[in-house]
């Protein structure tokens, strides 16, 4: 272990300097052209390609580039290496089925805007061409991967895959990906990708939506299989901007990786040492808004890994999205579950007003045991841990700094200071004291503890002389101190500034724009006025009846309401089976203040039957549903991240609420948030509301159902299971506030006592029970 940790701090001193000089430098002239053998179509590319010696430098002209499949082989040299350059950066655009795969050594690709297609291989940009053809000593820097996603939410890719050894991925920016597939992956399967030593440096990942199942991590380092091997991958510098996949951001799952000064900004999930050991996350900035529970640190599975000098400010997470989660393993783990957790160290943090800054024991299951199988059983608490020289301050004290899912008894506390606001807390034989600090700030998300009395030496433990730098690379060796941040006289870090990342001609920066608003007087307006409508107007019905023959398609945000002082009435006639409005790809919509009615045979709402290559969006308030065959019809491989129903009526309709076509049972659900309040359903035969997640699988854990300040009155008569509210499978359910009555069913719901499922407060009358199932059995995914 000795020989290990000098060796991954002393060589990745060197790494790291010439990391922080790449990033000077990075933001030059946007709009410069370039000059070189320049082509024009794919053909003259690729014969550029083929003839293609070191220090050639090959230009895309500007345009639009379209169905392209650039397989870009060469052998340049580290002082010659070939390149492929936009004519001007960002005036490339790679668009419909397009790949770009690398084949050779020393070759460099720069200045390309993938956008408006997806890749028709398992790769946007691979690091390998065939099994044969693969790249070393490569690089994709200041380009764009943006909205680049498959048709179909279950084909899985990725944007980035990385093989053999020393690519690099560096000053891009990267966002939107919806379906299956980490976003990037570094694969190790073969002995010519491992001691990769691969760089992801200076990238601005920008919003990842929430996925609805797992699979959606940002960054995947190897897998269950190749867990072993030694990867020695660089992620450094890199601004994670609200990277909500699932709840791993990065998913580590192989040896001697590091994570050093990276910012994850407001991304509901964790940096996580998943698989593999001896990982160095050191000077990461864990920002979350104080409100939002879902936003998380770091997750600690498996052995040897050195957690230093981070800092973590206002996060409410708990459980998996702790700001420090030390999960239990399952003793003897198969490879692809989870390992016992030793030998690692946690020291020279700091956190500040996280909710519950240490969990250990996450993800503990003994209950579980009449319904899982002894393999899946995590009872293996951490050993051989040591939590020193960390620094907590809390504005509202907690009853407990450490919350111990299972005992913390193989953990050693030594050295740590907390401001807990003069609240008891449980201190580990000494090992966590209470002090009074001050709280000093540098900008809106970094205030730094002040204060720590002068006689708290730092603990020094076994190879602690090696954490040589604090936070913000201010040494350690004259003047040391607990906690992420050497002293009080610091500079604001700005590492929000997001120049600081990405390329140096996008940025995903837009001016907020007053919405415009488009009177329609007649049916054959409204799909007029959506088509000219812009992201965020306003279509205003004034009072009358509209009679609506062909579905209206939202393919944008945009919000439908009646007038001020006056309802509009729109009565659907179109075919059975045909919904009023057609949720496509990227159609947010916003009712509000309208009669819907429809001929008992069409739906008042749905996603379309296929190719929902990205998410859409449902609000309803204050509007009159009837006669609708379904209320909302959402289809499989649709996802939105929220529908709302709200101060509505819905009435004599044969289905209502209808999100459970992901019956693969791999962990899928149709949408993050479902809310139903202070509406009323009557007359509602079957599916009053049906949300299905199927398959287990600890890492998931959604879905959102909140039902409140409803009425259900002679629902569900067809309904064949007999409960009205189904919610299968769904973690965070919530039933209050509800009165039911004569509903002909046996249950009113169902709830899993084991996960986050509640109901308080509710009315029921001649409508059967509110259930609860301690355990559900489920499907394993793997």
């Amino acid at each position: 272990m000795n020989y290990s940790i000098n060796f991954k701090f002393k060589n990745t001193i060197l790494i790291y300097l010439s990391i922080l000089l790449l990033s000077f430098g990075c933001k030059e002239s946007a709009n410069t052209s370039v000059s070189g053998i320049k082509v024009d179509n794919i053909q003259a590319l690729n014969e550029a390609i083929k003839d293609a010696k070191p220090g050639d430098n090959i230009v895309l002209a500007n345009g639009v580039w379209k169905d392209v499949e650039i397989k870009f082989r060469g052998e340049g040299t580290k002082d010659s290496p070939i390149v492929l350059s936009a004519e001007t950066a960002g005036k490339v655009s790679i668009e419909g089925k397009s790949y770009l795969k690398f084949g050779g050594q020393f070759l460099v690709v720069q200045g390309l805007h993938f956008k408006n297609g997806y890749s028709p291989s398992r790769a946007v940009v691979e690091f390998k061409i065939n099994d044969d053809e693969i790249a070393n000593n490569c690089k994709i820097t200041n380009c764009v991967i943006e909205d680049f996603n498959k048709l179909k939410r279950d084909d899985s890719d990725l944007w980035v895959n990385f093989w053999g050894r020393h690519n690099e991925l560096s000053n891009c920016y990267i966002a939107g990906k919806t379906n299956r597939g980490p976003t990037i992956r570094v694969n190790l399967e073969g002995i010519e990708s491992i001691n990769n030593y691969h760089q992801i440096i200076n990238n601005h990942f920008g919003p990842r939506p929430v996925k609805g199942g797992p699979s959606g991590e940002t960054i995947q380092l190897g897998n269950s299989f190749t867990s072993m091997a030694p990867s020695y991958t660089m992620v450094a510098n890199n601004l994670f901007e609200e990277c909500n996949g699932e709840v791993e951001v990065i998913s580590s799952k192989t040896n001697f990786n590091e994570f050093r000064n990276n910012v994850f900004y407001k991304s509901e999930g964790s940096l996580v040492t998943r698989h593999g050991n001896y990982c160095t996350i050191d000077g990461n900035y864990f920002i979350g808004d104080g409100v939002n529970k879902n936003y998380g640190g770091i997750r600690i599975i498996n052995t040897g890994h050195w957690v230093t000098n981070n800092y973590f400010f206002n996060l409410k997470g708990t459980s998996f999205r702790s700001p420090l989660a030390v999960m239990n393993g399952i003793p003897k783990s198969p490879q692809n579950r989870y390992n016992q957790v030793t030998d690692v160290v946690v020291a020279y943090n700091t956190y500040v007003n996280c909710s519950t800054p240490w969990q250990f024991g996450v993800g503990t299951n003994i209950d579980l045991a009449e319904v899982l199988p002894k393999s899946e059983i995590r009872s293996a608490r951490a050993i051989r841990t040591t939590v020193a020289n960390n620094v907590i301050y809390n504005e509202k004290g907690l009853e407990a700094i450490v919350i111990e899912n299972d005992k913390a008894d193989g953990v050693t506390f030594i050295n740590n200071i907390v401001d807990n606001k003069g609240v008891d807390f449980k201190d580990f034989a000494g090992g966590i004291k209470e002090a009074s600090l001050t709280l000093k700030s540098l900008s809106e998300n970094i205030k730094i503890p002040t204060g720590v009395p002068s006689d708290i030496e730092p603990y020094k433990g076994f190879d602690f002389e090696n954490i040589e730098t604090d936070l913000f690379g201010k040494s350690r060796k004259d003047n040391n101190s607990i906690g992420a941040i050497i002293g009080e006289d610091i500079a604001n870090p700005n590492i929000l500034d997001k120049s600081k990342y990405g390329t140096d001609w996008f940025s995903n920066e837009s001016e907020a724009k007053t919405p415009v608003y488009h009177k329609v007087s007649n049916a054959s307006e409204i799909q007029i006025k959506l088509d000219a409508a812009n992201n965020g107007d306003i279509i205003v019905l004034n009072p009358g009846v509209y009679t609506v023959e062909q579905s209206l398609v939202i393919n944008k945000t945009v919000t439908i309401q009646s007038t001020d002082g006056g309802k509009a009435q729109v009565l659907f006639s179109g075919a059975v089976n045909t919904p009023l409005f057609a949720l496509n790809p990227k159609g947010k919509l916003t009712v509000n203040n309208v009669d819907l009615k429809g001929n008992n045979g069409n739906y008042a709402f749905a996603s379309l039957k296929e190719n929902m290559s990205n998410h859409f969006g449902l609000s309803v308030s204050n509007t009159e549903i009837s006669n609708f065959n379904y209320v909302l019809k959402v289809y499989k491989e649709a996802f939105a991240e929220r529908i709302t129903f709200n101060n509505s009526n819905i009435s004599d309709c044969a289905n209502g609420i209808e999100l459970s076509e992901e019956i693969n049972d791999k962990g899928d659900y149709n949408t993050e948030y479902l809310t139903i309040d202070n509406c009323k359903f009557n007359n509602v035969k079957a599916n009053v509301v049906d949300y299905y997640r199927g398959g287990y699988d600890e890492s998931t854990i959604g879905g959102n159902l909140l039902v409140s300040n409803s009425t259900f009155t002679n629902c569900g008569s067809n309904e064949e299971n007999r409960i009205l509210l189904n919610h299968h499978g769904i973690v965070n359910v919530n039933i209050t506030g509800n009165t039911f009555k004569n509903n002909p069913v046996a249950f009113v719901s169902v709830l899993w006592g084991a996960k986050n499922n509640s109901q308080s407060n509710n009315t029921l009358s001649n409508s059967g029970q509110i259930k609860v199932q301690e355990n559900l059995e489920m499907k394993l995914m793997y």
